[in-house]
């Protein structure tokens, strides 16, 4: 029921699954490109991160699935989970089409009060609000073909049933209307639902997540719109700094006009009353939560002390075309997003979550004083890889890290002190042939006026996020070298600029790893 007006904290708690079929590849590293420490599924097509919760010592993980393609095609959502956020299992499908269409995007609670009435105070359900689309009324041209379904699970997520009511929330007459978030808000003692709805999002509540009340909407006039269409929003508040000040952080991505073209992650900062959401910034303003092609759909977790975010690794650009065989793409690695006072403004900053560490062992490799114009050889391939280091200059000057292998091939991350930005160059990175809209600069503005530049690499068979300025600026993205990369070559046109140290962190991935200098 929905009707028009405007007038999550829930405990962590530890407990094991039951066993469950790992998912990784049987040999680190035996399919080529395929990612050693990100989510991929076993097989088929993936996209957006879906019902991202925590409960009773376990991250869930649905995302957008085909399970007989690895092409786009009916969508269920896939199911895996994690104790760590790192080492992920691969559950059965949780949620398949029906009558009323494809399973599309949305999100998972849980109700820790039986608000649903639909578990027990004692067995509290899993609640998921998902997007139906129904592929005979788009394909017929009609509309409305989006509109809002529920199910709920009483055995941790493993097995679900769909609401005998469904749709819950009907269309209110947009072509797209898809992609809920739900959250309990305190204040209110209410449940909060966020709808992307073409070039805005819509706001419900509602005491029981079954009967459902417009708000408000917002957006229409705000930040970045142009061709593409918004979607998989998401909101929750954050501390500044770490201080009392709390803001309230939206996201909202864009599946066109991209920082850096196709998909894209926008954000706003501002207040959010249980009703309203109100922008701080001009509305003309516009924030990139990362500016990489490779970040798309993300979203953070439910039920958690912490605000961890995850999001799709690819673009709607390319993404049925890269060159990979049984599995087509994955997820970025987990990061978690805190509030930052810069030169700017406020400002959303990520970093890769604490849990990797986890992957550390006692060999790396530490360099300091190192003169741009070395290269460092290294006796392993380049990948389950993280790179962290600061370049000092006094004033701070242009300067590369290309990581290159014996073809010839090259990833090229650089600053540029002319334009103030950093970029990662893929255009020589190996295959990149398969879309025109793979081999390119991509581009981001620094935030920060230091004389010394920090960065924190995560790099993968297939991937590279790069962190800069403790992340102020990120930029994630894909690539695909014919051969790992071996080397990394230090340049610069500058004098009087060096890199302070660089650590070389191999990560442990499983116990036949390749990758021990």
């Amino acid at each position: 029921m929905v009707g028009l007006c405007c007038s999550c904290n829930h405990r962590e708690s530890h407990v094991r699954s039951e066993a469950v079929i790992d998912r990784r590849p049987n040999k680190i590293g035996a399919e080529k490109h395929r990612p050693l420490y990100h989510f991929t599924p076993k097989k088929n097509w993936v996209n957006d991160p879906n019902g991202l919760v925590y409960v009773d010592g376990e991250y869930h993980l649905f995302y957008q699935y085909h399970p007989f393609s690895s092409v786009w095609g009916p969508m269920h959502w896939g199911h895996a989970v994690s104790e760590d956020l790192i080492h992920w299992k691969e559950l059965d499908i949780a949620l398949y089409p029906d009558s009323l269409g494809y399973i599309y995007s949305g999100s998972a609670v849980y109700d820790s009060l039986n608000t649903s009435g639909l578990g027990t105070i004692n067995n509290p359900p899993m609640i998921a609000l998902f997007t139906y689309h129904d592929m005979e009324i788009f394909e017929s041209g009609g509309e409305p073909y989006q509109y809002q379904g529920l199910a709920h699970s009483t055995d941790k997520g493993r097995t679900w049933e769909k609401y005998a009511h469904n749709p819950i929330i009907k269309n209110p007459g947009s072509k797209d209307f898809r992609d809920p978030k739900i959250f309990w808000f305190e204040k209110t003692k209410e449940w909060i639902a966020l709808i992307a709805s073409k070039d805005h999002v819509k706001f419900y509540s509602s005491p029981n997540l079954l009967d459902w009340t417009l708000k408000s909407e917002f957006g229409k006039d705000q930040g970045q719109h142009g061709t593409g269409v918004w979607e998989c929003p998401d909101l929750f508040p954050l501390p500044v700094d770490k201080s009392g000040e709390i803001k309230w952080v939206l996201i909202q991505n864009i599946n066109e006009e991209g920082p850096n073209g196709g998909s894209g992650t926008q954000y706003f900062i501002g207040d959010f009353d249980g009703c309203r959401f109100v922008n701080h910034n001009p509305k003309s303003t516009v924030l990139w939560l990362d500016y990489g092609k490779d970040n798309f759909a993300g979203n953070t977790w439910n039920n958690s002390t912490r605000r961890i975010f995850i999001g799709w690794m690819s673009n709607w650009q390319y993404a049925q075309q890269v060159p990979t065989e049984t599995w087509k793409n994955g997820m970025t690695f987990p990061r978690e997003l805190s509030l930052k006072k810069t030169a700017v403004g406020i400002r959303l900053v990520s970093s890769p979550i604490r849990e990797i560490e986890r992957l550390y062992t006692h060999k790396h490799l530490k360099y300091t004083h190192l003169k741009f114009g070395d290269t460092i050889q290294l006796d392993f391939p380049i990948k389950a890889i993280e790179i962290q280091g600061s370049v000092l200059g006094k004033p701070l000057g242009d300067f590369e890290l290309k990581f290159v292998n014996d073809l010839g091939e090259e990833l090229v991350i650089a600053y540029h002190k002319s334009e103030k930005e950093f970029s990662v160059d893929r255009t020589q990175s190996g295959i990149t042939d398969f879309s025109e809209h793979f081999p390119v600069v991509q581009t981001a503005s620094r935030i920060s006026v230091s004389s010394t530049v920090t960065f924190k690499l995560l790099m993968d068979s297939n991937s590279t996020e790069a962190f800069f300025d403790g992340g102020e600026v990120v930029l994630s993205s894909l690539h695909y070298p014919t051969k790992p990369y071996t080397s990394i070559v230090l340049e610069s046109k500058d004098s009087g600029i060096e890199l302070k140290e660089l650590w070389i962190r191999p990560l442990s991935v499983g116990d036949n790893t390749e990758i021990s200098p």
